[in-house]
């Protein structure tokens, strides 16, 4: 059965659609061939797949074919059974007849004879010539047909029907559709059938010795083309997908030794979806096909399937899972394969993935999920192929064109060298070529960051390439190490510091050379290979990937620095911007920021700064401070070329914001002295930067200020400052946030002159305005350094007491100030205020009572009124008014009218003594018992008014009024005591 593959793939060139025979009984085609032929395709039909489900099929492609057409007779036996899937699916038989007698004798038996075949399906079609105005011949016509359809129709089946010639009606062509239909339908399924028990029989054979494969193959394509004909495309797609299974177990299975393939020219280029690229019988060995060009025919022919079926996002899924196995696959014979056949392969299995699926898919047909997981997939395809294309490009020397980014270092550091049997050697006549590698290396300098940030270059290669290569030379030499451990080579060979880091120390190269040319003088012959100069290595790798690319293109892009660095951004922009347009948003933003690169080096950094300002917000906010390191000096650079002096100030910022240990301690300097003098310079606008993560700022350990409505106060902030150096702060406002009426505006702490914030904590003490009742949290940082004016609204715990630099956030922030709501504060007394003597220095007691309030600092004022005075010649006394205190007599000093109270009197009762003399000039008089007179008590009262000014900035005060009684020393009253008899009264006094 292997020697039919010829001729099945002729036949399947060559053949795509259902043939449906004709048998012209009666010599009537020529006459009806044009009416058959314009009802082709057939618009819709329905079919059996696989599992006897019906499926309508749109646009039905046929081919009428005469039975004696040279295509149907010049067939053998063996060749029917084997190729039945190409014999006629429908018989049509033409015939007509104008008489009983004739169809009876003649036209009948001729009909039996033709339809007596049971593996054909047919039907009857009866061609009327009689013309619409000739009763007798339409009669006769239709007695015929009555008599065709008693003969050759049944009641399970109608066999014909009746062709008008000069009239023929729609209902004729619905009704010869239904007939074709009914008999592909059941020869498809009578030979499914059939594929399906002789699939069957092989399968079981599988695991025997006389297991042939071709054999298998044929059969089961047989069937998969069959379906692809009937438009049966899902039926068709999981034939091959069996027969890829089926395929994969035979090459896993031990036992003869097969070619891989790959070796011959052209073979580099992927035939993905090229099902024709070569001819079966050329890749057939043995009883089986070679698996390099025998798994791609599958794939192209799953793609081709798939493709009609409109599904190229599927191709695109299944593209890029074969890619990585082959890949592997590859990896597996790579000794045996041209240099690099493994990448060069991937890359144009890649590309012709991409551009098939892209041509093939249509935008917005398919659901948004759908859209997005196809534009992934791209992206990957894409990812992959850039990933490869650099590799070759570093083989041969372009690697100090490479930005050294962490998103291309993980790429490349995690792709292993080529593996050949034997590293490619330099021809004889590329010395010129040597040489100019040679000065392009020593010509390369390592690209200098802005800021003088010094930092070791990521390597691009996954070990040594000197090592590499001369490792898997056909003979190391064993003399002169010297020239492999070039010192001034290693450094500039694309990996940077790297080579140097990984080679052994030149003394001990000296060494162990000196050692080996005592011992055995004769290791240095010339016929001893010596290591390859890295120059070399470039040089020969570059001759090697000549043979090995056929593809002109691909060859181009790698000719020149220029070529490569044109391919790499086209690669780089397609995987980006396929990203963007679908879920992995951030995997475009990274892409972004590599072709970002390639403009910053050519002096495009409008551009640069456009790609690295995403690059930078998407680091920053997934926290990745590490690569946010790497890149955004690259945009401050950008900036500040381009005078953009607001952003330039905004990335010096955020580099500051960074972790301390992403850079040097002068590095950080670098950056403040930056932020510094362009603060200062001369800007239009000044400029509001966020600098939360440099300036954070909480609460003094401890219990909240508590002050009370309308006080004043002074509030002591804790700051820590992620500055280097000391940062002079012009203005500093800070502000309060009420915890439980957030529509409550406080009013802020702010500083009057110039703070300077050490790096680290610092404590400042702010003046607090007065408050409405509640309890506040601070809220935000304003300030202006210059014409930058920056805010920080990041809380910190406070932290312990020996940490300088701790700045971790609390949630939620504590309270930092209580003000309680208008209350008694205090309250004052008198202690005696009634029974005193006028004239006579009297000590008045006024009680003082705090209530729930501090009184420290407080002041009392003393205002006696008239008639009534302080003795100034007596102290003031306090002393406390508590039962359970013990505290002496404490003497106070009377400034003017004014008394501070002392500190042990803050929260305590007391009684302030206040030495006093009611001043009267009026004589006591007398009273006589005739008419006694009764002394009025209010001209012994006087008043005392009292001001207490306390709280924090003596915004509390409290006012009273106090009366005191005072009464004479003595009192003299007058009677009539007798009367002489001259008439003189005889008086008596009573004091």
């Amino acid at each position: 059965m292997a020697n039919y593959l010829a001729q099945f793939q002729t036949i399947k060139n060559s053949l795509d659609h259902l043939v449906i025979a004709v048998e012209d009984v009666s010599d009537l085609w020529p006459t009806v061939k044009k009416g058959f032929e314009e009802h082709l395709p057939f618009k819709r039909a329905c079919l059996n797949n696989k599992t006897r489900n019906p499926v309508f099929v749109e646009n039905f492609r046929a081919e009428f074919i005469l039975t004696t057409d040279a295509r149907l007779r010049s067939r053998f036996p063996q060749e029917q059974s084997l190729f039945w899937f190409r014999e006629p699916y429908a018989t049509a038989v033409l015939v007509t007849c104008e008489d009983l007698d004739e169809f009876k004798t003649i036209l009948k038996p001729r009909l039996k004879l033709i339809v007596q075949n049971d593996e054909r399906e047919w039907f009857i079609v009866f061609v009327s010539k009689a013309h619409p105005n000739n009763d007798q011949a339409t009669k006769l016509a239709n007695k015929v047909y009555a008599k065709l359809e008693v003969d050759f129709s049944s009641k399970k089946r109608e066999r014909c029907c009746k062709f008008d010639l000069y009239s023929a009606e729609e209902t004729f062509w619905e009704d010869l559709e239904s007939k074709i239909m009914e008999c592909i339908r059941n020869t498809l399924d009578r030979r499914a059938q059939f594929y399906e028990d002789e699939i069957r029989k092989l399968s079981e054979q599988r695991f025997m010795p006389v297991w042939n494969f071709c054999n298998f193959f044929i059969l089961k394509e047989s069937l998969a083309f069959m379906f692809e004909m009937a438009h049966l495309y899902e039926d068709s797609l999981r034939e091959y997908d069996e027969l890829e299974i089926c395929y994969l177990e035979t090459v896993e299975m031990t036992g003869k030794r097969r070619d891989f393939g790959g070796v011959d020219h052209g073979d580099d280029q992927a035939s993905l979806l090229n099902c024709g690229n070569k001819p079966l019988t050329q890749i057939v060995q043995d009883d089986s096909f070679r698996e390099f060009e025998f798994r791609q025919y599958l794939f192209a022919c799953q793609s081709k399937l798939l493709f009609k079926l409109n599904r190229p996002f599927e191709v695109a899924s299944r593209g890029y899972s074969f890619i990585i196995s082959f890949s592997k696959a590859l990896a597996v014979h790579e000794n045996s394969l041209p240099f690099c056949m493994r990448e060069v392969w991937v890359i144009t299995a890649c590309m012709s993935v991409v551009h098939a699926t892209a041509s093939h898919y249509k935008e917005g047909l398919a659901a948004a999920d759908i859209e997005k997981e196809f534009y992934r997939l791209q992206g990957d395809l894409y990812s992959l192929c850039r990933v490869k294309f650099m590799r070759l490009a570093y083989l041969i020397g372009y690697g100090t064109n490479m930005e050294r980014s962490p998103g291309n270092s993980a790429s490349l550091s995690m792709l292993p060298w080529p593996k050949p049997a034997i590293w490619p050697s330099v021809p004889p006549d590329a010395s010129s070529e040597v040489l100019a590698k040679e000065k392009i290396i020593l010509q390369a300098t390592p690209a200098t960051k802005h800021f003088g940030i010094q930092r070791k270059p990521l390597p691009l290669e996954p070990s040594v390439l000197l090592r590499e290569a001369n490792r898997r030379r056909a003979s190391l030499s064993a003399g002169n190490m010297f020239e492999m451990l070039d010192g001034r080579q290693a450094l500039t060979d694309g990996s940077g510091s790297d080579a140097s880091i990984k080679m052994p120390s030149l003394q001990k190269v000296q060494a162990s050379v000196m050692s080996r040319t005592n011992s055995s003088p004769g290791m240095f012959e010339g016929s001893i290979d010596r290591p390859m100069r890295l120059a070399e290595i470039y040089v020969a790798a570059e001759h090697a990937l000549q043979s090995t690319i056929s593809n002109t293109d691909l060859w181009k892009s790698l000719s020149s620095t220029e070529e490569f660095e044109q391919k790499y951004l086209e690669l780089t922009k397609g995987a980006a911007d396929n990203y963007h347009r679908s879920w992995w948003k951030r995997h475009g933003v990274v892409l972004d920021g590599e072709i970002a690169a390639v403009l910053f080096k050519h002096g495009n950094f409008d551009l640069a700064a456009k790609s690295y300002e995403k690059v930078c917000a998407l680091y920053a906010g997934e926290g990745w401070q590490d690569l946010l390191a790497e890149v955004l000096p690259n945009l401050a650079e950008c900036q500040k070329t381009l005078n953009d002096q607001a952003g330039y100030l905004s990335s010096c910022v955020r580099l500051l914001s960074l972790d301390k240990g992403l850079f040097l301690t002068k590095e950080r300097q670098a950056f403040q002295s930056e932020v510094v003098h362009l603060a200062h310079a001369e800007m239009k606008q000044p400029v509001p930067l966020d600098v939360s993560s440099l300036i954070t700022f909480s609460g003094n350990p401890g219990p909240p200020l508590e002050l009370c409505d309308g006080d004043p106060g002074t509030l002591s902030v804790t700051f820590w400052s992620g500055f280097p150096d000391d940062i002079t702060l012009d203005s500093l406002n800070l502000t309060l946030n009420a915890i439980f009426n957030t529509d409550e505006v406080a009013k802020a702490l702010w500083s009057s002159t110039a703070i300077v914030l050490k790096p680290g904590r610092n404590t400042i003490t702010l003046d607090l305005p007065p408050q409405k009742p509640g309890s506040y949290v601070l809220g935000v940082l304003t300030g202006r350094i210059g014409q930058l004016r920056f805010r920080s609204h990041s809380f910190s715990k406070g932290g312990p007491e020996d940490s300088e630099d701790f700045m971790s956030y609390e949630k939620p922030p504590r309270p930092v100030l209580k003000v309680s709501k208008a209350r008694p504060l205090v309250d004052l007394a008198a202690a005696i205020s009634s029974a005193l003597l006028i004239n006579e220095t009297q000590w008045v007691g006024i009680i003082v009572r705090p209530i729930n309030y501090s009184l420290k600092g407080a002041a009392l004022y003393v205002d006696t009124g008239p008639g009534l005075k302080i003795e100034e010649s007596h102290f003031i006394e306090m002393e406390s008014y508590s039962d359970e205190s013990n505290s002496s007599v404490e003497q106070l000093a009377l400034s003017g009218d004014r008394v501070e109270f002392p500190d042990w009197a803050s929260n305590l009762p007391s009684i302030v003594w206040i030495p006093i003399r009611a001043i009267s000039e009026t004589l006591a008089r007398g009273s006589s018992s005739v008419a006694p007179q009764r002394q009025i008590n209010l001209d012994g009262m006087r008043t005392i008014a009292l001001k207490l000014e306390f709280g924090a900035s003596h915004n509390q005060i409290f006012e009273r009024t106090l009366a005191v009684h005072f009464t004479d020393p003595f009192h003299v009253s007058t009677r009539v005591a007798d009367k002489c008899n001259d008439g003189t009264l005889l008086l008596q006094r009573h004091f």
